[in-house]
């Protein structure tokens, strides 16, 4: 015959047993409120023992302080974003008081370097009116970066790898990462067509790196092929 001592040897209280207890059970402590003065903690910060009302203390302080580290990186983030919307509105506003189309090419990649502080900065267009064939941007593109442009369906952020992109820069030896970015008609991702490509480069390897959100690079996009679109 099994006895109850048995039983109870046979299926020890676990961890997981008392917990549920006392989840259980919210009055437990109010019907033993003195065995909360007796419980014990080692601080990890001091190593010493510290009661229950002093551990749970220092768990709300630090609770607190985390807290207030992501309030400070969200008011960071803010700022950060209210300055980069002034500067794609400011850049905006010189394609829209740029009066001759044909300096539009010239304009978008002065401003995003000026704007943004891209060390080069890249443009080629094609398909364009022929009133517009012989400017800079219209230089001869091959069909492979025109195909690979067109596959592009949100811009590609890495490592400069040998693109034929990089050689439209004016200066472009020692470019360890890119941006490029795709220019087509409607909005962003859109499967339309490219008609050109931007490329923004860097010797900082990180500073257009794969893991990068591409979002602010796609409005770029969006706001270059719009103003660009006046010479096709």
């Amino acid at each position: 015959m099994t006895t109850p001592i048995n039983q109870a040897l046979a299926n020890p209280i676990t961890e997981d047993d008392i917990a549920n207890f006392l989840a259980n059970n919210p009055d437990f402590f109010q019907r033993h409120a003195e065995l909360l003065a007796t419980v014990q903690f080692t601080s990890p910060h001091s190593h010493r023992a510290v009661s229950l009302q002093e551990r749970q203390a220092e768990m709300l302080r630090e609770k607190i302080k985390l807290l207030e580290q992501r309030i400070m990186e969200m008011i960071r983030h803010g700022n950060e974003n209210v300055l980069l919307s002034d500067k794609i509105l400011r850049w905006a506003r010189s394609l829209f008081l740029t009066i001759n189309p044909a300096e539009l090419p010239t304009e978008i990649v002065r401003e995003i370097q000026d704007q943004f502080a891209v060390p080069q900065v890249g443009l080629r267009l094609w398909g364009l009116a022929e009133s517009f064939a012989s400017i800079p941007a219209a230089q001869a593109v091959s069909e492979d970066a025109k195909v690979f442009a067109t596959s592009l369906n949100e811009p590609f952020c890495g490592l400069n790898t040998g693109f034929e992109a990089v050689s439209w820069l004016d200066q472009p030896t020692g470019m360890s990462s890119l941006a490029l970015i795709p220019l087509r008609s409607g909005v962003a991702g859109s499967s339309a067509p490219a008609f050109g490509m931007l490329v923004l480069a860097s010797s900082d390897s990180q500073r257009f790196n794969s893991s990068m959100g591409t979002e602010f690079l796609a409005r770029i996009g969006e706001i270059a092929s719009a103003a660009l679109s006046r010479l096709r």
